[in-house]
C-alpha cells in the first residue's frame, strides 16, 4: 500500500506560479513512477507530468516549458512547479503513483487532490 498526500494548491492570477507537493508513505520502495494528473469540470482526467525512478520525465504538450516535475527521494516527495499559469490550467490536481504489486503486477494509487484555480 502507498499513501499520497498533496498540498500547495490555491488561487493565483494568470501568469503566476504555484508549487504542488506530494508526500508518499507506506511501501515507497515499490513505487515505479510518480506523476501529476488534472481534471477540470466536465473533462476527463489527464496526465500533466510524470517522473520515473531513474529521474526520466514526461510532460503533456500544454504544460511543456511551463511546468517542472521533480522528486526528493530523501523526503519521498514529488513536486510540480507550475509557472506562467493560465486560466485553462484550472483543475483539481491529483498525485499518482504506480507501484509494483506481487499479484497484480502494478497498481495505481491516488492522492485526494488539490484545487488549482487561475484567475484571468
Amino acid at each position: 500500500q502507498v499513501q499520497l498526500v498533496e498540498s500547495g494548491g490555491g488561487l493565483v492570477p494568470a501568469g503566476g506560479s504555484l508549487r504542488l507537493s506530494c508526500a508518499a508513505s507506506g511501501n515507497i520502495f515499490s513505487i515505479l513512477v510518480m506523476g501529476w494528473y488534472r481534471q477540470a469540470p466536465g473533462k476527463q482526467r489527464e496526465l500533466v507530468a510524470a517522473i520515473g525512478s531513474g529521474g526520466n520525465t514526461n510532460y503533456a504538450d500544454p504544460v511543456k516549458d511551463r511546468f517542472t516535475i521533480s522528486r526528493d527521494n530523501a523526503k519521498n516527495t514529488v513536486y510540480l512547479q507550475m509557472n506562467s499559469l493560465k486560466p485553462e490550467d484550472t483543475a483539481a490536481y491529483y498525485c499518482n503513483a504506480v507501484a509494483r504489486d506481487a499479484k497484480a503486477g502494478a497498481l495505481n494509487y491516488w492522492g485526494q487532490g488539490t484545487q488549482v484555480t487561475v484567475s484571468s
